[in-house]
């Protein structure tokens, strides 16, 4: 399994885990389709400088 480190008490916990057992941090949640805006963003700006 994949382990991410807490940024509040640098434990090392699981990598599906929302908040931390430890300190009970919870991680932001970032959705699917804002990567794909960026990408496609970066894929504009390059597009647009090449042009």
């Amino acid at each position: 399994m994949k382990k991410k480190e807490c940024p509040s008490c640098a434990m090392n916990i699981e990598e599906e885990e929302k908040t931390c057992p430890i300190c009970s941090y919870e991680f932001p949640r970032q959705a699917p389709w804002l990567q794909w805006v960026a990408l496609l963003l970066v894929v504009v700006m390059l597009l647009a400088f090449l042009l």
